[in-house]
C-alpha cells in the first residue's frame, strides 16, 4: 500500500510584500565620451592647412621685421595676433595629425577673433603697418579655416567677455608706453589715435572705449555666427550611432 498523499494547503489570498533593500551609495549617471563608440579620425589634410596658416603668420611678422627694428613691430596688436595664430594653427595641426582631442574653443576662438580685428583696425583707422600678410592674407585664411575645418557650437556667449581681458592689457600697455616714450621719437607711436600725447587722455579713452565695444560686438557675431553656421564636417562611423569624434 501507498502512503496517502497529503492534501496541499490553500494559497493565501493576501502576498506580504517584501522588505525594501536598503540604497547603500548614490547612483551617478553614466556618459559615454564619442570616442569610446566612434575611434579619433586623423585629419592629415587639415593639419597640411594649418600648418600652412602658421607659416603664413610668421612670414609676415618676419617680414615686418625687416622693415622696422624688433621693439617697435613686436609691440604691434597685428604682430601679436599673428604670433599667437601661429603658435594656436601648430598646436591644432598637430592634434589633427595624431586624433587627438581639439584645442579649447576659447583658446582657438581667442586666436580668431584678434586675427579679423586687425583689418579692420588697419583699414577703417588707417595704422601705419601695412603688410599685406598681417592684414589681408592671414586674416582670411584663419576665417576660413575656422569656417571649413571646424565643428560648430562650440564657442560661447562667455567667452566673448573673456577675450576683451588681453586687448584692455595691451591698452594699459600703450598707455605706460607713451609716458615712458619720449615724444617725437622713431618709436612714437605704435597708434596715432591711441596717443594722449597728441589727443589728450579724455580723446585717446573715448578712442579706446570705441574699439572695445567693436570689440566686444565682433566676438559676439563670431559666437552667433559659430551656432547658425553649417557643419562642414561629416563623420559617419559605423556603429550604428550617430557620434562623431573630436575634431583637431
Amino acid at each position: 500500500m501507498t502512503a496517502p498523499i497529503p492534501p496541499v494547503p490553500p494559497m493565501p489570498r493576501d502576498i506580504p510584500e517584501l522588505p525594501a533593500i536598503p540604497r547603500t551609495h548614490r547612483l551617478l549617471p553614466s556618459t559615454v565620451p564619442a570616442a569610446a563608440v566612434v575611434p579619433p579620425v586623423r585629419r592629415p589634410l587639415a593639419a597640411i592647412l594649418r600648418v600652412l596658416i602658421a607659416g603664413t603668420a610668421a612670414a609676415g611678422v618676419a617680414f615686418e621685421l625687416r622693415l622696422d627694428s624688433a621693439p617697435r613691430v613686436l609691440s604691434h596688436f597685428a604682430i601679436q595676433a599673428d604670433i599667437l595664430l601661429a603658435v594656436v594653427m601648430l598646436l591644432s595641426a598637430r592634434r589633427a595629425w595624431t586624433a587627438s582631442k581639439p584645442l579649447p574653443a576659447a583658446l582657438t576662438g581667442a586666436a580668431l577673433l584678434y586675427v579679423t580685428i586687425v583689418p579692420l583696425i588697419h583699414h577703417v583707422l588707417h595704422t601705419t603697418t601695412a603688410s599685406l600678410l598681417v592684414h589681408t592674407v592671414t586674416p582670411v585664411a584663419a576665417l576660413l579655416e575656422w569656417l571649413l575645418l571646424t565643428s560648430p557650437g562650440r564657442l560661447r556667449l562667455r567667452h566673448a567677455a573673456t577675450w576683451m581681458a588681453y586687448p584692455c592689457a595691451y591698452l594699459l600697455f600703450l598707455l605706460i608706453r607713451a609716458e615712458l616714450m619720449t615724444p617725437g621719437t622713431p618709436a612714437h607711436p605704435l597708434y596715432p589715435f591711441l596717443d594722449p600725447a597728441a589727443h589728450g587722455y579724455r580723446h585717446t579713452l573715448t578712442n579706446a572705449l570705441l574699439l572695445g565695444l567693436s570689440f566686444y560686438a565682433l566676438a559676439v557675431l563670431l559666437v552667433a555666427l559659430d551656432h547658425a553656421r553649417p557643419n562642414p564636417i561629416h563623420h559617419r562611423p559605423k556603429t550604428g550611432f550617430r557620434l562623431q569624434p573630436p575634431v583637431g
